[in-house]
């Protein structure tokens, strides 16, 4: 396959839930380290991309080895800019430097409890598929224990008929939100017409690794997990 293999971060300055998270300590070094430092050890990892608007986490990005070409226009730093975009707005960048990219790898800075032999999984799991996107099982299942309510105001359960057992239900998973791997034609497809507008196989993860954190509460639960688990867990 021709092209380089590519990991993007997107790290927004701004966080409501929990202000500064992308580079508060975490196991003594910023949060985003982890995950940059997981990318730099993956051997199929070409380089490491950092799209920020933030002066800050571009200092401590640039520092731990990954390159931040520019900081993000205002637009695609909001709130509600959806990340996609985001994405090919980097990658569309890194070509017009002459960058010749086949796959993305996309890393959330919030998820630090993967590993880089996730990445490696997630990059050789479906090859030839447009996505990969890391899940794992989810405490939570629509034709066991997830309803929704009508507008009568009732609550029914989302999928099926009901059953009084969870192992007689069908498996469902969650996405993580930890990894995505694109090959770089449906990163362009997506970025315009939707993440389901391509072709998704999955890389499962553990539960302890899932933690996306977003507020001070997924923050000490993320270390808590990390130091129960710390002979496995290498940054």
């Amino acid at each position: 396959m021709s092209g380089s293999v590519i990991a993007t971060i997107c790290a927004r300055g701004g966080s409501k839930g929990l202000p500064g998270k992308n580079i508060r300590e975490f196991l003594g070094r910023p949060l985003i380290v982890h995950s940059i430092a997981q990318a730099l050890s993956c051997q199929q990892i070409d380089a490491v991309y950092v799209s920020t608007d933030d002066e800050a986490i571009a200092r401590v990005a640039r520092e731990a080895g990954a390159q931040v070409p520019f900081l993000r226009p205002v637009e695609l730093a909001t709130d509600t800019a959806p990340k996609l975009p985001v994405i090919e707005h980097l990658v569309a960048a890194l070509e017009r430097e002459g960058l010749v990219i086949a796959r993305i790898v996309d890393l959330q800075p919030t998820s630090p409890l993967r590993q880089a032999s996730d990445i490696a999984g997630a990059l050789e799991a479906a090859p030839n598929v447009d996505l990969t996107v890391s899940i794992t099982p989810s405490g939570d299942n629509p034709y066991f224990n997830l309803v929704e309510q009508g507008a009568d105001g009732l609550v029914r359960l989302s999928k099926g008929n009901g059953s009084t057992r969870r192992q007689d239900t069908p498996a469902v998973y969650a996405l993580n939100g930890s990894i995505y791997v694109w090959q770089r034609a449906a990163l362009a497809h997506a970025a315009v017409h939707g993440l389901w507008s391509v072709r998704i196989a999955p890389y499962g993860m553990p539960r302890w690794k899932s933690v996306d954190i977003d507020d001070i509460d997924d923050f000490d639960y993320a270390l808590w997990l990390a130091q129960r688990h710390l002979r496995d867990f290498h940054g």
